[in-house]
């Protein structure tokens, strides 16, 4: 699995780090900021759930 993030549609609300703490930094500013694409296998529910918690949809997993 792999997560993709759109930082056009980042707003910086950070639900996605509160889900995916493993996955997701935010930046000063607070917008997301992926610490990799490929999502390893004992973390891919987090994933799905940061997806989830993304009001602006700009998370997504690839494959």
């Amino acid at each position: 699995m792999k997560l993709l993030l759109d930082s056009t549609l980042c707003q910086g609300y950070g639900l996605c780090r509160e889900s995916a703490p493993e996955l997701v930094d935010l930046d000063e500013w607070g917008y997301a900021q992926l610490r990799a694409t490929d999502v390893p296998p004992d973390t891919q529910d987090q994933a799905r759930d940061a997806i989830a918690a993304c009001p602006q949809a700009a998370l997504r997993r690839v494959g």
